[in-house]
C-alpha cells in the first residue's frame, strides 16, 4: 500500500509538470492571461514575491477556504498549492526566448498549452487523491449557491478574480477571452482522444489515505 502511495504522489508531480509546462506557455504566448494566472501575475507586481510564490500563497490561502467550507482535500490538493505555481516560475526563468510578439503565433502558443495542462490534469487526477484548490472552491461555492447553476456560479468566480487581476494589472487580452472559453473544449477534445472520465474517478481525501497506511502499518 506504501509503494502503491508513493507511486500515486509521483503521477500527482509529474502531471504537475505537465501541467505547469502548459500553463508556462500561456503565459509565454504574450496575449493575456487566463483570470487566476492574471491575479497572480498583478499580486507579483506589488509584492516582493515571484508569480510563483504569489500562486503559491493564493492557493494555499484557498485551501484555507475549502477546509472552513468542508470540502473534500486529497494530498493531490496539497501538493498541487505546493508546487504548481513554482513550476511554473520555474519554467518561466528557463526559456531563453523572448516573448512571442505575434498574435496569431501567441494563439497557437495557448492552445498548445492547453493541450498539455489537459495532459498534465489527466495525469494527476488518476492518482485519485483530490483535485487541485481551485476545484474544490468552485464545489464549495457551487453547493452553497445550488440555485445558481455551476456553470454561471464559475463565471462569476473568475470574473471576480480577473476583476482582481486586472485592478493589479495583471495582463487581460484576447488571450483571457481563449482561455475562459477554449480551455475547457480543448480539454474536452484531449480527454475524448485519451478515453479519459475524470467523473468517474473516486477520489480518496488526506483522511482516507492516513486511515489506509495507518491500517496496514498495523497489518504488518
Amino acid at each position: 500500500m506504501k509503494r502503491k502511495i508513493a507511486f500515486e504522489w509521483i503521477r500527482i508531480v509529474a502531471g504537475l509538470l505537465l501541467f505547469s509546462f502548459g500553463v508556462h506557455l500561456t503565459i509565454f504566448a504574450n496575449i493575456g492571461l487566463a483570470p487566476w494566472d492574471c491575479l497572480g501575475m498583478g499580486i507579483s507586481y506589488h509584492t516582493p514575491f515571484n508569480y510563483g510564490i504569489s500562486m503559491t500563497i493564493m492557493a494555499l490561502l484557498i485551501v484555507g477556504i475549502d477546509l472552513l467550507m468542508k470540502e473534500r482535500i486529497g494530498f493531490g490538493t496539497i501538493i498541487d498549492a505546493l508546487l504548481t505555481g513554482n513550476f511554473v516560475q520555474f519554467f518561466n526563468s528557463i526559456n531563453p526566448l523572448p516573448l512571442n510578439s505575434s498574435l496569431w503565433i501567441g494563439i497557437l502558443i495557448m492552445l498548445a498549452g492547453f493541450v498539455f495542462m489537459a495532459l498534465g490534469m489527466a495525469v494527476y487526477m488518476k492518482s485519485e487523491q483530490c483535485c487541485g484548490p481551485r476545484d474544490a472552491l468552485l464545489v464549495g461555492l457551487g453547493k452553497r449557491l445550488s440555485n445558481i447553476p455551476i456553470g454561471v456560479v464559475e463565471i462569476i468566480l473568475w470574473a471576480a478574480v480577473l476583476f482582481l487581476g486586472w485592478l493589479l494589472g495583471g495582463p487581460v487580452g484576447i488571450g483571457t477571452i481563449i482561455s475562459t472559453f477554449g480551455a475547457g473544449i480543448v480539454m474536452q477534445i484531449v480527454y475524448s482522444a485519451i478515453h479519459f472520465e475524470p467523473r468517474a474517478l473516486k477520489h480518496k481525501s488526506i483522511i482516507e489515505v492516513s486511515r489506509l497506511l495507518i491500517e496496514k502499518q498495523g497489518e504488518a
